[in-house]
């Protein structure tokens, strides 16, 4: 083969040498090949940083130290194994191999198991859970129900084998004879154990006559008891539509259960003495109700006794007609200032009227006719028409002598009777000073 020009020579590979170029696929498997070949079963240690978990399930971060880091994968079923959560600043040490993801020329860890530093899987998990359970308000008092005081019904959700459900119905029993229980089987450890507490929890309402429950198991390890650790039993805890003890492990096991029932029990044994009480010991209570209740209404009716004597002894009760008659008495008084005062009104009264007469007497004009004067009106008489009036009108009050003239008719009112007279004469002021002359 020749080439056009020296130029294009100089960039052409090396004579011999073709034959031993690789496409990138080509290397990138041989890295591959080379990497996951030769790092399998790696125990890494760093930080969880910009942890992505996925919808899938799948769990993404970046596992670093001061000076690396590599990407992280944990895949579904690995992470739901971990029993604690990835969160960004977690110290781990993971388990697993190191895998060449050619599309992107990358490699990543791909983690099989991974354990906190520091402290336990188990305990992270639990501390985690509870801070998530706590601001969800699930351990809050304000929350937590009364237990019946008297329950109708018990149900135990526990194994129906071990030897706590038999030392609560011993208990229980003993100390409430006519208690009325009912086993609610399931398993207290193991993979199936929380779900099926759970799916109890939910339905032990439906039970007839069901009014609290005791769910819980004898003592062991954090493991044994894990199953009242799980989220699943804390939120079906808190949802029963009955009130729940928790009794778990000694007095020295705290679990999730017991942070969200409404009352704990430190075992089985004492959640037996919390939900009924003792009989004896109610009847010796109810003994003492009695002689106190006794006591108290004897002391009252005493006192009702001694009220209703000092009652008895009153004058009113003694000799009640005494105070009828002192009342009639008081009656009788009131009428005789009753009668004095009124006739005392009437006579002012009349005296008031006698003075109020005189008075319209004297202002009448009856009166004055009475003493001798006489009051004269124009009027019509002997068959006078009205041309026979002058300057007076039929029946207006005669002032003065000019208004008249002769053969005017008057009528005139006398302190007794009235007369009727024709004007003759008519004297004038005028003319009166005259004939005076």
């Amino acid at each position: 083969m020749s080439y056009g020009n020296s130029s294009s020579a100089q960039h052409a590979a090396p004579i011999g040498t073709t034959q031993n170029v690789k496409s990138v696929s080509e290397l990138t498997r041989e890295v591959k090949e080379l990497i996951e070949g030769n790092l399998s079963g790696q125990w890494v240690g760093g930080e969880v940083s910009n942890c992505r978990p996925a919808s899938s399930g799948h769990v993404y971060f970046t596992l670093k130290d001061d000076a690396a880091q590599i990407s992280a994968v944990v895949w579904r079923t690995t992470a739901a194994r971990l029993g604690f959560e990835l969160r960004d600043g977690l110290e781990i040490v993971a388990v697993g191999r190191v895998e060449v993801y050619a599309a992107r020329g990358s490699y990543q860890l791909i983690i099989q198991k991974a354990f906190p530093q520091g402290m336990g899987a188990l305990e992270l998990a639990l501390r985690q859970l509870k801070e998530k359970l706590e601001a969800a308000g699930l351990f809050d008092p304000a929350r937590k129900r009364p237990i019946p005081e008297i329950p109708k019904r018990i149900a135990l959700v526990t194994s129906p084998t071990s030897a706590a459900v038999k030392d609560m119905i011993q208990v229980i029993t003993r100390r409430w004879p006519n208690a009325n229980i009912v086993v609610v089987p399931v398993a207290v450890q193991g993979s199936s154990a929380a779900p099926e507490i759970a799916a109890a929890l939910r339905i032990v309402h439906l039970i007839p006559g069901v009014d609290v429950v005791i769910t819980g198991r004898g003592g062991g390890s954090l493991e044994d008891l894990w199953a009242f650790n799980e989220e699943v039993v804390a939120r079906a805890i808190a949802a029963c539509q009955v009130p729940v003890i928790s009794a778990v492990g000694h007095e020295i096991d705290v679990t999730i259960a017991d942070l969200v029932a409404d009352r704990r029990a430190l075992t089985p044994s004492e959640a037996g003495e919390f939900v009924v009480p003792h009989r004896a010991e109610l009847i010796a209570g109810l003994g003492d109700f009695r002689e106190r209740l006794k006591k108290s209404l004897t002391q009252r009716a005493v006192h009702a006794r001694s009220q209703l004597d000092s009652l008895a002894s009153r004058r009113v009760f003694a000799n009640p007609l005494q105070r009828v008659r002192q009342l009639g008495e008081g009656v009788d008084d009131l009428s005789d200032r009753l009668n004095a005062v009124a006739r005392r009104r009437v006579e002012r009264s009349r005296q008031e009227v006698a003075q109020l007469s005189a008075t319209l007497n004297s202002l009448s004009p009856l009166g004055v006719l009475a003493r001798g004067y006489s009051v004269t009106y124009g009027c019509e008489a002997g068959g006078q028409s009205d041309k026979g009036l002058s300057n007076i009108q039929r029946g207006s009050l005669v002032r003065n002598a000019k208004d008249l003239k002769a053969g005017d008719s008057m009528l005139t009112y006398l302190g007794q009777g009235r007369v009727v007279s024709r004007v003759e004469h008519v004297i004038s002021e005028e003319n009166s000073g005259r004939e005076s002359n």
